[in-house]
C-alpha cells in the first residue's frame, strides 16, 4: 500500500489529467553560500544561512494570481529563476538573488498550464516545462528564443542534461530525449509507469525510476533496459555516485546498485515511505521521509555509505522536498509543518528553524 498522502496524490493526478494548477503541493528549495530560497505557495523566501533569519520576501503581498512551488533556479549570470504555478497568467520571474527584486518578469500567454518544475539552463537558454506537455525555449531576458517543444503529458520534473541532450520524464510514461539544438524529441521511450521526477545523468544515458517499480537505463540512442525491480513505485530522482546509483521507493526502502557490476550492494528500510529524492553529501546519504509510521512526524535520516544509520531526526509534517546542501548544513522544508525551513550540520544537530513571519 502507498502511504503517501492522499492529497498530494489527487493534486499529482489532476494535473496529470488535465493540466490543471496545483494549490496545494511541497515547497521548492535552492540554496547558494549565503542565502537558502524557499518557493512556499505565496512567497519566495530568501532565508540568511548564519542565523535562519529572513533577509527578503517575494512579492512584498500575496497575490492571488500566482503561487509558487518548483525549486528555484540560480544562474551564473545572477539570476533566481521561478515560474508561477498560479492560474491567471503563467508569469516566469527572474528575480536578484541578494535583493529579491525583479529582474524581469514575462507573462506566457500562450501557456495553456502552470509551471511546477524547475527550468534548466544551458547555452544560454532557459528550458522551461510546463504543464500543458510543452517545454518552452527562452533567452536569459526571458524571451521565447524557439519554438516550444510539444512533449505530451503533463511536465512536473525539472529538464536535466548531459552536455548534449536533453532528457525530460513525463507522467505520460515516456522519457523524452530531446535534442536542443535543432528543438526536437529525437527519442521517446515508455517506462510503463507516470515518471514524477528527473532521472539521473552521466556521459553514456540516463537512470530513471518509475511508477512500474523498476530502475531502467536509457542510452543516448533511446535503446534502455531495466537494471533492477524495486519493491513500489520510485517517486525521488535517483542520484549517481561514480559507479553507485542511489534511489528510494514509496515503501521507504534505500537502495544501492553498483553499475559496474549491476547488481544491488544493499537496500535498508530506516523509516516512512521516501517520495523526495536522495541527497549524497560529504560521504553521508540524506533520506527524506514522507513520514515515520510510528510519529507521524517526516523524518531526516543520515546513512553511511554501507547502509548503516548514523543519525535520525523527527522535523515535523512531512517531507516531501529534496534536501539541499549549502557549506556544512543540510536543509529540509516540510510539508505541513510549523517550520518552513530547517537546517542540521553533518552530525544531526539543528541549526536553526525559519517560520515566515506574518
Amino acid at each position: 500500500m502507498i502511504l503517501i498522502s492522499l492529497l498530494v496524490l489527487g493534486a499529482m493526478f489532476l494535473s496529470a489529467c488535465s493540466g490543471g494548477t496545483v494549490v496545494n503541493n511541497w515547497y521548492g528549495l535552492a540554496a547558494d553560500a549565503e542565502r537558502a530560497y524557499v518557493s512556499a505557495g505565496s512567497f519566495i523566501y530568501a532565508v540568511d544561512l548564519q542565523n535562519g533569519s529572513e533577509v527578503w520576501r517575494y512579492p512584498e503581498k500575496a497575490d492571488s494570481k500566482v503561487l509558487f512551488f518548483a525549486n528555484p533556479v540560480l544562474t551564473t549570470d545572477g539570476q533566481l529563476l521561478i515560474g508561477s504555478a498560479g492560474a491567471k497568467d503563467h508569469k516566469f520571474i527572474s528575480l536578484d538573488p541578494a535583493t529579491g527584486k525583479e529582474k524581469w518578469a514575462k507573462v506566457f500567454t500562450g501557456a495553456k498550464g502552470a509551471w511546477v518544475a524547475a527550468p534548466l539552463v544551458m547555452n544560454d537558454r532557459i528550458y522551461v516545462p510546463n504543464t500543458d506537455g510543452f517545454l518552452y525555449v527562452l533567452d536569459l531576458s526571458g524571451n521565447q528564443s524557439a519554438d516550444p517543444i510539444d512533449i505530451g503529458g503533463a511536465l512536473w520534473s525539472a529538464p536535466v542534461s548531459d552536455g548534449t541532450l536533453i532528457y525530460l520524464s513525463s507522467l505520460d510514461h515516456f522519457l523524452h530525449i530531446i535534442d536542443p539544438v535543432k528543438g526536437v524529441v529525437v527519442s521517446e521511450i515508455d517506462l510503463g509507469g507516470a515518471i514524477p521526477s528527473s532521472p539521473a545523468v552521466n556521459n553514456i544515458g540516463a537512470y530513471a525510476g518509475s511508477f512500474a517499480s523498476t530502475i531502467e537505463f536509457i542510452q543516448s540512442n533511446g535503446d534502455h533496459s531495466v537494471l533492477t525491480q524495486t519493491e513500489n513505485r520510485v517517486w525521488g530522482s535517483p542520484v549517481l555516485d561514480g559507479e553507485t546509483l542511489y534511489y528510494a521507493d514509496l515503501n521507504g526502502k534505500v537502495y544501492s546498485f553498483d553499475l559496474a557490476s549491476g547488481t544491488e550492494n544493499w537496500s535498508v528500510q530506516p523509516d516512512g515511505p521516501v517520495a523526495a529524492g536522495l541527497l549524497i553529501a560529504g560521504g553521508q546519504i540524506y533520506v527524506a521521509s514522507e513520514a515515520d509510521p510510528t510519529s507521524e512526524l517526516g523524518t531526516l535520516v543520515a546513512l553511511d555509505l554501507d547502509g548503516k544509520t548514523v543519525w535520525s531526526k523527527e522535523v515535523g509534517g512531512k517531507l516531501y522536498t529534496t534536501p539541499v546542501v549549502s557549506g556544512d548544513l543540510i536543509l529540509v522544508a516540510p510539508h505541513q509543518a510549523e517550520v518552513t525551513l530547517a537546517a542540521y550540520d553533518a552530525d544531526g544537530k539543528q541549526a536553526w528553524t525559519f517560520t515566515p513571519a506574518k
